[in-house]
This record gives C-alpha cells, structure tokens and sequence, in this order.
C-alpha cells in the first residue's frame, strides 16, 4: 500500500531535500508514516520521527483556532472593527500609485481571518526595524502589533486578498481579550489538553537541540544553505501568530485530529473555518485561484460545488497540513527547508 506516495517522498529525498517525515491518520488511528533522510546530514545522523520543525505559516490554523475558541465563547463578533480592541487601526491609509491616501473601510476581525485586510507582509519596513531596535530586539507582542499600523495598507479591507501580518494581530487579539500572553493561552488550552509537549511559540532561536537541521535553498545554484534563525520572528518576545511555531510531526497530528473531532472547537465553527469565503474579487488575488480551493478562517477553503473534502494550510520550510471531516483522514507533512 501507498506505493505511489513512497515514490513522491523519494522523489523529494532524491532532489536534495536532507530530510522529510510523513504521517497520514485514518478514523482516529494511524494509518501510514514514512519518512526518510537525515536530520543532521553533516553527521549523517539519520531521522528519527522526534524532530523539532520551524512550521512558519502552519502556525496560522492554531492561531485561528485559538481566536475561534473565544468567538464561540461570544469575546468578539466577526463584523467587530479591529480597532474596537486595538485603535492604532483606526485612520488606516491604503498605498496606490498616486500615493497614499485614507482607507474607505475599517478593518474588520474577519477580515484578518481572511487575509483580506490589506496587511502584507513587509519585514523590512523602515518603521518596524527602527521600532525592534528600541526594544532591544525583545518585541513584545501587542507592542510591536501596534506598530503595524503605522503602514500602509495594500488595499482597501475586504475587496483583496494579501498574505501577511493578519494573523499575527490575531494572537495579539487573543492576548487583549483573555489578559494572557499568546503562548500562555494556547499552551492552556491547545497544548496541554492535547499533550503537545514539544510544541511552543517562544522557542529559543540559539536552542536547536532536537531539530531536524534547517536549511533554504537557492534554485539558482542548487545550494541548501544552512539557516539559523526564523526570520519572521523579530524579537525574544514577540509570538508571532502567523509563522513563529514549533513543533513534531507527532505533536502536529494532534491538534489536526483534535480539529475533525471537534475537541478544541464545535464541528459546526470547524466547518465555517474550512468554508471558502472569499469574493470574486478577493479571489483574483487569492495565491490558490482554482475552482476547487478557496479560503476560510485562516486555511485554504473548501468552495462550493467542489469535489474537495479537505482544508488546510502549508508552511514556508515545506510544512503540509490537512483535515478531511468527510473520509475522517487528516495528514502532516514536515520537511525544512
């Protein structure tokens, strides 16, 4: 069985990736793992299944999560303007090529589930680099949120669709409304119900005992360079909601099976979550603009009429995540680089 799947992973294996591991989960049990190469290539040491991974942007479905687990308690409504909770966003300006001008509409809380707020992602501002600086490069994260606001937006909230900070002002979304910090939270209650004990939001950038080593690739040398850090995380202190977790393959299972089975929220606010959601116009903008895929609350989105059954979402280093609630089938795949 899964003759074709071993191959795919092979296939990966035999392009340079140094290592990948994956495990597939049918009616609550598993159903496939495989995985292959080293973890530390240098000392050919081989992969063990226990790895540490940056997951980069399949943060954003816990993240989401975390969010809708205090919808359903009735903290905040979708419709709610961001700058109800945070009023830095409350005179944003959209940049055109005529310039800046004033934003024509708010910025809604579904509008940063949805990436359709204008947020993108612009690590290298001017204003957030001087801002990082000050604080020591500590960051902490409703602080440094805050600051996103001083630049302009990619489009008027809610007629695009942008990859960027949205789901980082999320997590500090959950941190105004609970008083807790963003990591506290989740580790209260994803992580710890879950027994997701190697998984966390504030790993130590300079610990990287455990991890599979971390590499980027340059297409136009064939190189893996080794990588040393996560960029999206600009400080000891900022959780980044969208790109700043860690954790294992067998951590990560739990909380996509946690999700089809309805343990951290109702099946009814999953299925919303995995709902397509966007506009016609907001989908010419969409990175998945396919008549099967679309997006929901912080994950690629079931659309209407599609044959698809599953939702998910993907991360930088290679990182794949996937939910069936139709075949109960949920998948995870980890590479990294």
């Amino acid at each position: 069985m899964f003759t074709q799947t071993k191959s795919l992973c092979d296939a990966f294996l035999s392009l340079g990736i140094p290592s990948l591991d994956l495990v597939v989960y049918h009616n609550g049990q598993c159903a496939f793992r495989y995985m292959g190469g080293y973890a530390n290539p240098e000392k050919k040491i081989p992969i063990s299944g226990k790895e540490k991974y940056h997951i980069y942007s399949c943060s954003k479905p816990i993240t989401c999560t975390a969010a809708l687990q205090l919808w359903e308690k009735g903290m905040f409504s979708l419709e709610d303007k961001l700058s109800d909770y945070i009023p830095e966003f409350s005179n944003m300006t959209v940049q055109t090529e005529n310039g800046v001008r004033p934003a024509k509409n708010p910025i809604l809380i579904r509008n940063l589930f949805e990436m359709t707020s204008g947020i993108f992602y612009n690590l290298q501002a001017p204003e957030l680099q001087a801002y990082y600086a000050s604080t020591g490069y500590r960051c902490p994260t409703v602080e440094t949120v805050r600051q996103f606001a001083q630049l302009p937006l990619a489009f008027d909230p809610g007629e695009g669709w942008q990859y960027g900070f949205s789901h980082d002002i999320l997590a500090a979304l959950v941190e105004i409304l609970t008083g807790q910090k963003f990591e506290v939270y989740v580790k209260e209650h994803i992580f710890d119900p879950l027994g997701m004990e190697n998984t966390d939001f504030l790993h130590n950038q300079d610990d990287w005992e455990g991890f599979a080593n971390h590499y980027c690739y340059d297409k136009e040398t064939n190189i893996y360079t080794p990588m040393w850090r996560n960029p999206y995380v600009p400080g000891t202190e900022y959780a980044s909601g969208g790109a700043g977790c860690v954790s294992t393959v067998d951590d990560y299972i739990k909380f996509l099976e946690a999700l089809r089975k309805g343990e951290l929220l109702k099946l009814e606010t999953v299925r919303m979550m995995g709902a397509d959601r966007l506009t016609e116009q907001q989908r010419a903008m969409y990175v998945y603009n396919t008549e099967s895929i679309g997006y929901g609350l912080g994950v690629r989105g079931i659309r209407p009429g599609s044959k698809r059954t599953e939702f998910g979402w993907d991360g930088a280093a290679g990182a794949f995540a996937s939910v069936d609630l139709e075949n109960n089938v949920t998948i995870y795949f980890a590479q990294h680089t």
